[in-house]
């Protein structure tokens, strides 16, 4: 995992350059470059990414009507490109910096909403996108001491409902944009909203369970 804790507990002054990194790391997994043609789509994480070719008709090595513990691994191996990935943008973007910027930016604003710290931003954008890699990197914060235990299972509140919610609503979603009478933006909206709702409730939980003498996040 990228040593993502490095630098990010300095309190000396901040280049234009930490800024910067951290603006573009934010647009490459926002996926707002997602359905560009030229030069921009090489800024956004799922055009990187890519694709798996075809080996007969739509089929890639995966297959199709898999079962059992080999589709599993073919599943899982699928996964890797991408994490790796999203893990090597962030550690570009940790020595550039970009983890400390998000950190002074973001805490007033994840502390009071989500009970996280701004650190944890960029793998709640990335989360967003991809959950698997962000997934990949909660858990390298949480193993660096950015997050604890507890910050750790509020995360996975926000991340477990409506995974990847701007990938799956825009490219599965897409096919009800005709039907929709709304902004195509405001469903996406909709579950944005629900997701700062239910971990502001699994907040809730703990300090319930907290104030019961049962510390759930030990």
């Amino acid at each position: 995992m990228p040593d993502i804790l490095r630098n990010t507990h300095d309190d000396g002054p901040l280049p234009w350059s930490a800024y910067a990194a951290l603006v573009l790391t934010v647009l490459f997994f926002s996926g707002v470059f997602s359905d560009e043609q030229g030069v921009l789509g090489f800024f956004d994480f799922t055009v990187l990414s890519g694709s798996f070719g075809t080996i007969a008709e739509e089929f890639t090595f995966v297959g199709k009507g898999g079962s059992g513990a080999r589709y599993g691994f073919l599943y899982a191996l699928s996964l890797v490109p991408g994490i790796m990935l999203a893990l090597g943008v962030v550690e570009v973007a940790e020595r550039m910096q970009a983890l400390r910027a998000a950190q002074r930016l973001l805490t007033p604003f994840m502390n009071p909403l989500l009970g996280l710290p701004g650190a944890a931003g960029l793998a709640l954008i990335s989360s967003l996108q991809s959950s698997d890699a962000g997934a990949a990197m909660t858990r390298s914060l949480h193993e660096k001491g950015l997050i604890s235990l507890k910050e750790k299972i509020v995360f996975t509140a926000f991340q477990f409902s409506s995974a990847s919610s701007v990938t799956v609503y825009l490219s599965m979603g897409v096919v009800l944009f005709p039907f929709l009478s709304v902004p195509y933006l405001l469903p996406l909206g909709v579950m944005l909203f629900y997701k700062v709702l239910g971990t502001n409730l699994m907040r809730i939980y703990l300090r319930i369970m907290e104030k019961r003498g049962i510390n759930i996040a030990e």
